[in-house]
């Protein structure tokens, strides 16, 4: 379903199909867009959304998009605009991946991802807010202050101002739902970009590990990271998707020899006797009543499409949890080694000699949350607790995996929460990032395995202290299945509106 294009006025208002439309049809110019974007994106600055805008960049793309479209020589997505996570370099914005080491850190080249999307025409509005070197569930993590402000501070969710958006893909999200950008990208490591998402009633998507490539996104856990689109619908998302995703493999080791892939002509399929595993693991205690009825209601709707839900067992899904953080911070301990104050980022201004640079420089330049999973990852690496900790997780993650293809022979998607709760209140969790952690144990199982997952949006949380928010489904696919997702949920999004809700004010 398409919109008709409308007054500059309601422009955010618009899908990413039908803003291509729109412009296409030189309705609207690429600059007429890109300038209202930008001016929503100042005027609701209290989200802490961006950490990084630049006005003449951004209508510099724009401005070219209008040539293309003028000439004839459009591109597919030409004049859409598009916000990127802060942990993408990109050499027109700076990247600080939400840390003070990377503070007006500029790149001299774009992430793959990036390039891909601005070889379709897109156009570049900003950088967006995230947990510092995407570690957290929340967005509170990160140390840089958002366009508007003089200091950091926690990104908002957009449904209620003092709620957390999710993270580490928060500002993502938020931009997304507050209408700040038709469309953003985030990274999905154990869940953020599904989380976020269902915290703040959008549509995302986490493509098979490999299928897009890591070059140019900062690392936190390679094994593990993996980008993709949010925006508010599958529809919109499959477009996205398809620009994203390729082979790499001159510059990312881990891409995929897969070919590009057109994930939007599969939309339109039936979903009769489509078989959606429902794992018993994830329905059990501290799954809250808000959760758990929206989606109820949500598998009823699937069932009226024609699929047939199939009680399935993943066993492991609680031992996720500790896997994941035993491998996720031992490869950040790795990977942020680099950070040291010799090539690049922050150097501390005072210390005695090099040992005691890398010792402050570090200790001014990481935030808790970072100093925290370094610390995990260097102990379980270390001698003597290798073989007890990382090994025996590496084993389990393999069991996890294998779990996942059990079910697969009974089931074609598998569907359940994305996380326990709706979005928690600001600072609710700062003291006890342990209940953090356990925020992420249905979305972890799968990107342990490196496969895709999508949240959408699927209904409204009823009782009175979170009456409004949005609860997100989650659906799970097996390798290589983006598009099988992406028609199961558009499918779902032609019969219910909860992707069209936005929130007050916005």
């Amino acid at each position: 379903m398409t919109a008709t294009p409308t007054p500059s006025h309601e422009l955010h208002d618009l899908s990413v199909v039908s803003l291509a439309q729109a412009l296409r049809q030189k309705q609207v110019s690429a600059v007429e867009v890109a300038s209202h974007f930008l001016a929503r994106s100042r005027s609701h600055a209290e989200l802490g959304c961006f950490v990084a805008l630049d006005e003449d960049t951004t209508l510099a793309q724009a401005r070219a998009a209008d040539a293309r479209i003028a000439n004839g020589s459009a591109l597919p997505l030409d004049g859409i605009p598009i916000a990127h996570k802060d942990i993408f370099v990109t050499k027109d914005f700076v990247t600080t991946a939400g840390s003070r080491m990377l503070q007006g850190y500029r790149s001299p080249f774009d992430a793959t991802v990036v390039s891909q999307l601005a070889a379709q025409g897109m156009v570049t509005l900003g950088k967006l807010n995230c947990d510092e070197f995407a570690m957290g569930s929340s967005n509170e993590n990160s140390a840089i202050a958002p366009v508007g402000s003089s200091q950091p501070e926690a990104v908002r969710n957009p449904w209620k101002l003092d709620r957390i958006p999710g993270g580490s893909s928060g500002a993502s999200a938020a931009a997304v739902a507050a209408r700040l950008a038709p469309a953003t990208t985030g990274t999905d490591t154990g869940g953020s970009i599904r989380q976020p998402a269902a915290f703040c009633g959008v549509t995302g998507i986490k493509p098979t590990y490999g299928r897009a490539s890591r070059y140019g996104m900062v690392a936190f856990a390679s094994s593990l990271d993996q980008a993709g689109p949010m925006a508010r619908s599958a529809q919109d998302c499959a477009l996205l998707l398809s620009a994203m995703c390729g082979p790499d493999l001159d510059r990312d080791s881990t891409s995929l020899d897969q070919p590009k892939e057109d994930f939007s002509l599969q939309l339109e399929q039936s979903l009769a006797g489509l078989r959606i595993g429902i794992p018993q693991e994830f329905f059990g205690e501290g799954l809250s009543a808000d959760v758990r009825m929206a989606i109820d209601a949500a598998l009823k709707h699937y069932e009226q499409l024609g699929a047939r839900l199939v009680p399935i067992s993943l066993p492991r899904t609680e031992l996720s949890i500790p896997v994941y953080y035993i491998i996720a911070p031992a490869e950040a301990s790795s990977n942020l080694s680099r950070f040291d104050g010799v090539k690049f980022g922050h150097r501390a201004k005072n210390y005695t000699d090099l040992t005691d640079m890398y010792k402050t420089t570090r200790a001014e330049g990481f935030g808790d949350e970072v100093k925290r999973r370094i610390m995990i990852g260097t102990y379980v690496l270390s001698h003597g607790y290798y073989d007890a900790y990382y090994l025996q997780a590496q084993k389990i993650r393999r069991m996890i995996a294998d779990d996942f293809q059990s079910a697969f022979e009974e089931c074609d998607l598998i569907a359940g929460p994305v996380a326990p709760t709706v979005a928690w209140k600001i600072g609710e969790k700062s003291d006890d990032p342990v209940a953090n952690y356990l925020a992420d144990i249905f979305t972890l199982p799968a990107s342990l395995a490196g496969l895709p997952g999508l949240s959408l949006p699927v209904g409204f949380a009823q009782t009175e202290a979170d009456q409004g928010l949005p609860v997100g489904m989650q659906l799970i696919g097996n390798y290589l299945q983006e598009a099988r997702l992406l028609n199961a949920a558009h499918r779902f999004q032609q019969l219910t509106d909860f992707h069209l809700a936005k929130p007050a004010g916005f």
